[in-house]
This record gives C-alpha cells, sequence and structure tokens, in this order.
C-alpha cells in the first residue's frame, strides 16, 4: 500500500466523517424547529430535504454546481469577493455527502420526535427547562437509537457516494478522489489488483461499522 491509496482512504474517511457530524447537528437542528410550523411550511421544506432521494446522483451534482460553479449562485459569489473555489476541493465531497445523507438524518431524528409522547416536553417546560435544555437533557437521549440509525446509514452512504461527487470535486488522484472513484478509475484501466484492494478496504470499514452498530444496540438493549 503506497501513500497515494492512503492518502484515498484517509479523505474517503475525512469526508465521511465531517460530513456525518455536520448532517446529524443540522439535522436534529431542523427537525426540532420544524415540528411546531405550520403544515404547508413544513411540506415544502422536507421537499427539498428528500429531493436526492428521488433524483439521480448526477444530477444533483449538476444542480450543485449551478449553485457552486465559478458561475453559480452562490460559488460566483465567493469567487468574485474572497476568491474560493468550491468545485474541485475536498470541501465539495462534504458539500455532496451531506446533501445525499440529509434526508437519511433528518427522517430517522424526526421519526425519534414525533414517536416521543408530548407530555415530555411539556414536563420540561413546567419544570422551567429552556428549549435548548429540553431538546439536550430530555429529547435527544430518547430519541438516541434514531440518532445512532442515522449516523450509521449517513456514514456509509458518504462512504460510497461516487455520482453527484464526481460531478463537484471531480476525480482528482492525491486530492479529491475517493475510495468509490478509485474503484472505478482502476476498474476503467484494467488494473484489478488495485481495484480489488480498495473494495477489501471498504467492506472491511463497513463491516467495523456494522459491529459497532450491533454492539451499541445489544449494550442498550442488555442494559434495559
Amino acid at each position: 500500500m503506497n501513500s497515494l491509496s492512503l492518502s484515498i482512504i484517509f479523505l474517503t474517511l475525512k469526508i465521511s466523517v465531517i460530513s456525518t457530524i455536520i448532517v446529524t447537528f443540522f439535522s436534529i437542528f431542523l427537525a426540532w424547529k420544524l415540528k411546531n410550523i405550520s403544515v404547508k411550511i413544513k411540506n415544502s421544506i422536507e421537499m427539498f430535504i428528500n429531493i436526492s432521494l428521488f433524483i439521480s446522483p448526477s444530477v444533483l451534482g449538476y444542480i450543485l454546481i449551478l449553485i457552486l460553479g465559478k458561475k453559480g449562485i452562490i460559488g460566483a459569489f465567493l469567487y468574485k469577493y474572497f476568491n474560493i473555489t468550491v468545485m474541485f476541493s475536498w470541501w465539495a465531497g462534504i458539500i455532496t455527502a451531506f446533501f445525499v445523507t440529509l434526508p437519511l438524518m433528518y427522517n430517522s431524528i424526526k421519526a425519534g420526535m414525533e414517536s416521543l409522547n408530548p407530555i415530555y416536553y411539556e414536563a420540561g417546560l413546567e419544570a422551567g427547562a429552556s428549549e435548548f435544555q429540553i431538546l439536550r437533557l430530555i429529547i435527544l437521549p430518547l430519541i438516541k437509537k434514531n440518532i445512532l440509525a442515522g449516523i450509521l446509514l449517513s456514514f456509509g452512504r458518504a462512504m460510497g457516494e461516487f455520482g453527484a461527487t464526481l460531478m463537484l470535486a471531480g476525480n482528482i488522484p492525491g486530492k479529491t478522489q475517493t475510495i468509490s472513484m478509485a474503484i472505478y478509475s482502476a476498474s476503467e484501466s484494467g488494473d484489478t489488483s488495485r481495484a480489488n484492494f480498495f473494495l477489501i478496504v471498504i467492506l472491511a470499514i463497513s463491516l467495523l461499522v456494522m459491529i459497532l452498530y450491533n454492539y451499541l444496540f445489544f449494550k442498550e438493549r442488555k442494559d434495559i
């Protein structure tokens, strides 16, 4: 295993971990804030949250290019005034991973919050707790299974992301190439040994995540 292979593995893990952390906190905040707004507004926002489930990754990647490219709605502003280029950077990988995992994480947390009896929230208010205290001390501990499930799904989806990331971040070895892209490039060039190596790596990581997930849930069931 050479230094380039190590950098590809490290980059994939870095993108997956950072995007999962960001999408977790963002989804918790969003689900908490949307619970009390009107149904029409909530449904409209959730339509955009879930859109990546209904369009292909390449279409999502193109939409992100229209927004974040040098001539995009936001990208042009960032490039003109801050000389920041989002495309073909490892941050582009985090952005695409965020958008493809957002519906998985959000819907998991939303399901957990909606399954709770409103009495928990009311009890917190009666005790004089603030909104943030109710969320941190009451709601989140009660829906930790949903959060863990969302983290697992989001991390796994980010690890395997390909199409949208290829469009926005590109497939640049040593800079934006992830494990999925490395497997694609190796198979295209006929380098089966390299493709098989990365296949084993990503399967091993996925297996470790599943083992950790099962351990945490088994331990929780045992402690009940």
